[in-house]
């Protein structure tokens, strides 16, 4: 897999550290398609180590390319490992159930860095409102505040993501490798991880032990 030529995210101390510039603005797609709030659905045939069996939820598609973060496949590190990494202190008497949290495995593209997907609220330091209701940051300052008890009710965190260069996840999928659907928010951020990619496959109307590896894509 190519890495994407979209800007990088940038590196922070531990996992995340604070960006001199934000991310850019999104910027039309070259093409009419736009997967931006769409995920992809890897077929059941892929055979891929890295993407066999996994849901990518996708924050940008223009003409640098494609970036997303897999939903679906969780580390060993917890929410409360990332804070101790970055030396953050939850605030005292805090109830957050979400330390204990996988933090999830988002892709092979910079996967020693940090990124969260959220509900938008707070403005961050390097953040991308995809929609109304999931925002990517990549700064190290939302985790602050969710450490100070402040920050996004409903978020995912990933190491890495995943990016594709321009027109290869088009050829990805008209090779029936992805399956495409528009994305629901309580698919990334309420269901156990271990439902998401038959929720996902669910949204389409799709029974996944049904489909074989003629089935083409949606």
């Amino acid at each position: 897999m190519k890495k994407s030529k979209i800007g990088s995210p940038l590196p922070v101390p531990g996992l995340m550290q604070e960006p001199s510039d934000p991310l850019a603005p999104i910027a039309p797609p070259t093409a009419d398609l736009n997967l931006a709030n769409h995920f992809l659905i890897a077929m059941p045939s892929m055979q891929d180590p890295v993407f066999g069996g996994t849901v990518v939820y996708v924050c940008e598609h223009n003409e640098n390319g494609v970036l997303g973060v897999v939903i679906n496949k969780p580390t060993d590190m917890t929410m409360q490992v990332l804070f101790e990494r970055i030396d953050l202190k939850l605030q005292a008497g805090l109830d957050m159930p979400i330390v204990d949290e996988p933090i999830m495995f988002g892709g092979p593209v910079q996967d020693d860095r940090g990124f969260v997907l959220h509900t938008p609220g707070a403005r961050y330091s390097s953040s991308l409102t995809v929609t109304d209701e999931v925002a990517f940051t990549t700064s190290i300052d939302v985790l602050e505040a969710v450490a100070a008890g402040d920050g996004p009710q409903r978020l995912l965190v990933s190491i890495g993501y995943s990016g594709w260069s321009p027109g290869q996840l088009e050829d990805e999928i008209s090779r029936n490798g992805w399956l495409t659907v528009g994305a629901d928010p309580r698919i990334l951020f309420d269901l156990p991880i271990e439902d998401r990619y038959v929720a996902a496959m669910k949204l389409l109307g799709i029974d996944p032990l049904m489909l074989t590896s003629e089935a083409g894509h949606a």
